[in-house]
């Protein structure tokens, strides 16, 4: 296929996405391995080689001799139609082989938009959609990553999910598939053993039921199956695998740069944020770990920039002494470090002074609300005046330009919340102007970028409803009216992709009718505003009898059954509960360092969890 596939990269926009053969990528035998693993990004080459996690897996994976794991990237429009015409394959960038070849096929799930990315994916690799149609003949369809925490709208099309981190359960279960391989491979049987190994959940082992409004009645295992999947972590991350190598692209992606992880999980608990809950608890890699991991990266890649990864960089323990280390030598190789992940109330002025001998960009912050009484009930814990504050430091230190997000729709939001906004983003203007520090002969840009809320599992916000599109237009169009300054920019979310978004993310075993149904009209690469089309979502939502407002819209009552109570990630129901109703009284709750919540994340015993405070 290389010589056809040549021809075709000379026809389309961006060939680089398909060529494969880029600095550390990872060419095997195929006679010499037991194992073929296709690990597919159900989006764009560009922002696929900017996720962590796959570099992470596709490495791990290839340091053992008897696998060889691919990457696989979903094509644009122009080569899909390319492929189609031709009647080329989904294929792997290393070898370009067909995957419909491979063992498995595996996709990590970090955005719900990209399901009907999966499903053409699939059908572009000339493997059914559906796994019951699937038998020994083809490969296995497995998925992780944050989506995984409700892979119900997914389960018709997926043999196995795995819940959590993967870099442990992902090898056990390939093990148990060359054991059975040996004993003389029957998926059926496979995947009954397969569900005994902690953090896989294997969807058709499992019959839901529905009341007849709607919700669910019961989630009922198979014989021998587990009542309920507990998610994996890895405890100690200075003993977790790590790369020493990343692909480097040719060309130019979304994060052009390594990352070094320096820890998983969040201390702070906001309400809003299912990451801060289903990656509890927080464990911190060491300052030797990270530096080594660092230096490693930047000698292998060629990188001017690397950036240190997690969830809120500032919350890092030892982040000064961290700093000391990495720019005693990033300076002499002219490589900038990028924080991002900054919170407001971990900007001191000794950050601002590390900071200022690297290549300044932009700051960002999240204030998230424009009201202290809508930060209190989303659990923020972070005052104006810290915030006014921060861009004091941030002007003094020489910055001119502020990016801050917020959130429009959240639990108990009011008109003046959405005015706040407008109003916070003019102080902080004010605090450029009023600063006799600040940087002399320029302006100031302050951007404000508000997204709609979207409830997710696992978090207290998990029963709320979504504002509907109208009322998430007629606050944007509030919050446009409020801003009386050009220094402002102003940016916001399109309100209908967060509806999906919504409908996606608390969805059951039903909407699987409804993505196949929606990627056969087309649908797919949702996430991208001229590919996205609403009109026939909300068409296919109406075939299948389904109300787009009862998964978006719909407050629950705190004793219904989700399609997701069957799925353990650490954090008990009561807390979550407890939590919900502390937002509607705006209360907030203390980060794990000052006092524990009792989230229940300490049944992992490790980390923040089992600190000395």
């Amino acid at each position: 296929m290389g010589y056809m596939l040549d021809d075709l990269l000379l026809q389309v926009q961006k060939p680089a996405r398909y060529s494969g053969g880029e600095l550390n990528s990872v060419v095997k035998d195929p006679s010499a391995v037991d194992v073929r693993f296709a690990f597919c990004f159900p989006d764009l080459y560009e922002v696929g080689m900017s996720h962590l996690g796959m570099k992470i897996l596709y490495s791990q994976f290839n340091e053992r001799s008897d696998i060889w794991c691919e990457r696989v990237f979903a094509p644009d429009r122009d080569m899909e139609a390319l492929m189609r015409e031709k009647d080329i394959r989904l294929f792997g960038l290393e070898s370009r082989d067909p995957i419909d070849g491979f063992d498995f096929i595996g996709f990590t799930l970090q955005y719900e938009m990209c399901y009907t990315t999966v499903l053409n994916m699939l059908d572009l690799a000339g493997v059914p959609l559906r796994a019951a149609d699937r038998d020994e003949r083809y490969p296995l369809v497995v998925a992780g990553g944050p989506c995984a925490c409700n892979p119900e709208p997914l389960a018709d099309f997926v043999d196995i999910f795995f819940l959590g981190e993967g870099e442990e359960v992902d090898l056990e279960l390939i093990d148990l598939y060359k054991a059975c391989r040996k004993e003389g491979y029957n998926k059926a049987d496979f995947l009954k053993r397969a569900a005994q190994i902690e953090g896989v959940y294997v969807p058709s082992l499992y019959d839901v039921t529905y009341e007849e409004d709607g919700r669910v009645r019961a989630i009922t295992p198979h014989e021998g199956v587990p009542a309920t999947v507990k998610k994996r972590i890895i405890a100690d991350l200075d003993a977790c695998y790590y790369p020493d190598k990343f692909v480097v692209p040719f060309t130019e992606i979304v994060h052009d740069r390594f990352m070094s992880e320096i820890f998983r999980g969040c201390i702070r608990g906001c309400r809003f944020c299912q990451a801060g809950f289903i990656y509890r608890p927080v464990r911190e890699k060491s300052v030797d770990t990270i530096d080594r991991q660092s230096r490693a990266l930047c000698e292998s890649t060629g990188y001017e920039e690397f950036s240190l990864s997690s969830l809120s960089t500032s919350d890092y323990t030892k982040l000064d002494e961290l700093l000391t280390r990495l720019l005693a030598w990033a300076e002499d190789k002219k490589t900038n470090i990028s924080l991002p992940s900054l919170r407001v109330d971990g900007f001191s002025e000794e950050l601002a002074n590390r900071l200022n001998v690297l290549r300044r960009s932009g700051l960002t912050f999240a204030p998230e609300a424009g009201t202290q009484r809508l930060r209190d009930a989303i659990n923020k814990n972070l005052t104006e005046d810290e915030i006014l504050d921060t861009a004091r430091k941030a002007f003094s230190g020489g910055w001119s330009a502020v990016k801050l997000y917020f959130m429009m729709g959240l639990p108990t939001e009011t008109d003046e919340d959405i005015v706040g906004i407008a109003q916070l983003g003019q102080r902080v203007v004010n605090a450029f102007y009023q600063n006799p520090d600040k940087p002399k002969g320029k302006g100031v840009t302050v951007s404000v970028s508000a997204s709609c809320f979207v409830p997710k599992p696992f978090t207290p916000f998990q029963w709320e409803p979504q504002d509907t599109i109208e009322q998430l237009k007629e606050k944007q169009q509030l919050l446009s009216q409020s801003v009386t300054t050009k220094k402002i920019s102003l940016s916001w979310h399109d309100a209908k992709t967060s509806f999906l978004e919504a409908v996606l993310a608390r969805g059951d075993r039903r909407l699987g009718e409804v993505l196949e149904k929606a990627y056969r009209r087309g649908c797919n690469l949702d996430a991208w505003s001229e590919h996205f089309h609403f009109d026939v979502w909300m068409e296919v939502m109406a075939e299948c009898g389904l109300d787009p407002a009862f998964y978006a819209n719909r407050r629950r009552d705190y004793d219904e059954i989700f399609p997701w109570d069957h799925l353990d990630y650490g954090v008990n129901k009561a807390f979550l509960i407890r939590e919900n109703k502390l937002a509607h009284e705006s209360v907030t709750t203390p980060n794990c360092r000052e006092k524990c919540a009792g989230c229940g994340a300490s049944c992992w015993k490790g980390g923040v969890c089992v600190e000395k405070r």
